[in-house]
């Protein structure tokens, strides 16, 4: 395949086979970026870790048959080098064969401090659409409450913390002392922290990745039942992607508090600022792939674990057209005549 595009050739949308057959190359993006970035796991570079990720996540992105474009991404052109928003990756026949054209969001790591020290929670992750499924988010805070099947419905984004953590209870049933909130542990949530405590719940502090807690939220067995708070609304964007995968529910809102991000939600055609937006609001593609791979152990995926033959993944790919949820642990063998495969 030749790479990047060629103006002869007929691009088609999103078909059922397309979204199965992308889902499997997309698994090798994020697996190519996390055992990249796992090579750097404990080092104290941050920026040397996303780095990696982010080259390993386009080279692989870039044999991967599509149109596709950077909706999400590391940031603007002038501010990013590479995966930044509006670029174009990936691959076209040479005999002209149709390829799909798709948007993307990349986060390539989520977690870059938790990589660098060696922290539970990072992550290389992915989502894709047909042509504006996912919301063009600016690069700001976003208000958020991610929680699972059971509670559609059951929680307001204004309504007091305690009310929503009684609703929580009630729809699974269980006491608000049973509940497991995950919240940043930021500054900015002061407030939320203690209304939680005060309410009963206990709470899970994190220091980054508040994008794999809101997938975590949303599936049973995990021991997360919400996540409260702000973080980044580009992030919000992917995490919606998964959530209408998982069948959970969502609500978030942009903090628009600032004169220069007034200015860039106007440029990008956002006019109610005080939107309330759900899952399928920020994420209204009618086919969406998601995929993501560990980088560090955490709720959901075990981190990359190298070893004498070869190196082993735990990854989780959904699609909503195809209804599908993929938990899937890999092993990628080194070549050699003894190569011997490990259960463990």
């Amino acid at each position: 395949m030749a790479a990047h595009t060629r103006p002869e050739t007929k691009a088609r949308t999103f078909g059922e086979n397309i979204e199965s057959d992308l889902a499997s190359r997309f698994l090798r993006v994020v697996e190519t970026a996390a055992i990249a970035s796992a090579r750097t796991m404990g080092k104290g570079d941050r920026r040397l870790a996303d780095d990696v990720a982010t080259q390993a996540m386009r080279r692989t992105m870039d044999n991967v048959p599509m149109r596709g474009t950077i909706v999400i991404g590391e940031g603007e052109r002038d501010e990013a080098p590479m995966l930044y928003i509006g670029e174009k990756v990936g691959a076209e026949f040479p005999d002209g064969t149709e390829v799909p054209e798709v948007d993307i969001a990349v986060d390539p790591l989520e977690g870059t401090n938790l990589c660098a020290t060696g922290a539970p929670g990072a992550i290389t992750v992915l989502a894709a659409s047909e042509r504006s499924g996912l919301l063009n988010a600016p690069d700001c805070y976003m208000e958020k409450i991610v929680v699972g099947p059971s509670c559609k419905n059951a929680v307001e984004l204004d309504a007091p913390v305690a009310d929503n953590l009684k609703n929580i209870a009630k729809r699974m049933e269980r006491d608000v002392e049973d509940l497991v909130v995950v919240v940043l542990d930021r500054p900015r949530h002061e407030k939320l922290i203690s209304d939680i405590r005060d309410a009963g719940a206990r709470i899970k502090l994190i220091g980054d990745g508040d994008l794999s807690a809101g997938i975590a939220a949303a599936v049973i067995g995990t021991g997360v039942h919400a996540v409260m708070g702000s973080g980044g609304a580009p992030e919000g964007v992917i995490t919606a992607a998964a959530i209408r995968c998982l069948n959970g529910y969502m609500l978030g809102r942009l903090v628009i508090n600032k004169p220069e991000l007034e200015e860039r939600i106007a440029r990008m055609g956002i006019k109610d600022k005080n939107k309330i937006y759900e899952a399928e609001d920020l994420a209204p593609g009618k086919q969406l792939i998601f995929a993501a791979t560990g980088v560090t152990d955490g709720s959901l995926m075990r981190g990359v674990r190298f070893f004498g033959e070869g190196i082993r993944t735990s990854s989780v790919i959904l699609t909503l057209r195809t209804g599908k949820v993929r938990f899937i642990d890999s092993i990628h063998l080194e070549k050699g005549p003894d190569v011997k495969v490990r259960f463990a």
